[in-house]
């Protein structure tokens, strides 16, 4: 699922036309996600040529609150540091962080000027046709943004209003449309066979495997936040094992690794300790 490293294409057009084939290319774009520039670098140096942000860990490693429209400013931050990066990039945007569609339609144009590619948008299963008007707003402002509108039915809900809502959000001009909390492979089918847009949905340990969601036409298949929860997970496991009397497990890059996945033009540090 993952492709050989290469340059990003030159422009944002292009750019957001090479993510958007991405979803089209018989077999699911794999999109990791990342909660810091070195985390989203690391990912990359992997293969990936997109990767997105994860609204939980840019919010948790900021002390603030998911789901919560908290985190515009460190969403932007963490979207500037990435966005020149030679990888495609999509943006956890919550809900927009706003209900006013012209106010998410000002973030999406922000985005798409520093180099994002991609916008997630979840209605948080607030009414649909707000959401709807601001996926309208968005495509509006930045039309060569990709985005993808999640609709939280199984996620918080029990999966009424699945259909109509991405109905809704489609005939406004999403691009792709999300379903996280949905791991039935025969639903997920079904809904494949009635959708003309692209389907995302998230990995669950639990359900369906990357090649199980690709043989039943899965376009995209997000992790979420997976990946900083694993980390966390990783990092108490060594605190564990040390307390122990243990050697943690498991590979430890070296302080020279994670220091050169800073950027180019960062500048040489003058650390010569290595915590």
């Amino acid at each position: 699922m993952t492709a050989d490293p290469q340059q990003k294409p030159s422009g944002p057009a292009a750019a957001a036309t090479a993510f958007a084939a991405l979803h089209h290319a018989g077999e699911p774009l794999l999109l990791p996600n990342a909660w810091d520039h070195a985390s989203a670098r690391a990912l990359a140096g992997q293969g990936f040529r997109a990767v997105g942000t994860t609204s939980l860990g840019v919010a948790a490693a900021a002390g603030l609150p998911d789901g919560a429209a908290a985190t515009r400013e460190e969403t932007l931050r963490l979207a500037m540091a990435l966005g020149s990066e030679p990888f495609l990039l999509s943006v956890d945007a919550e809900g927009g962080f706003s209900d006013d569609p012209d106010e998410v339609a000002r973030l999406a144009r922000e985005l798409y000027a520093i180099g994002a590619v991609g916008i997630n948008l979840e209605d948080g299963l607030g009414p649909a046709a707000r959401h709807a008007a601001k996926i309208a707003a968005v495509k509006r402002a930045a039309p060569g943004l990709f985005v993808n509108a999640r609709t939280d039915t199984h996620w918080l809900g029990n999966g009424d209003g699945t259909l109509a809502r991405l109905d809704a959000y489609r005939q406004a001009g999403a691009d792709g449309v999300f379903v996280p909390g949905l791991t039935d492979p025969h639903a997920i089918e079904a809904l494949v066979r009635h959708l003309d847009v692209p389907l995302n949905v998230l990995y669950s340990p639990g359900g369906p495997t990357v090649p199980h969601l690709a043989d039943v036409g899965v376009s995209r298949i997000s992790l979420g936040s997976l990946l900083y929860r694993r980390a966390l997970g990783a990092a108490l496991e060594a605190v564990a094992d040390l307390g122990a009397g243990r050697t943690p497990t498991g590979p430890t890059p070296s302080y020279d690794e994670v220091a050169g996945l800073a950027s180019p033009d960062s500048g040489p540090g003058n650390r010569q300790s290595q915590e």
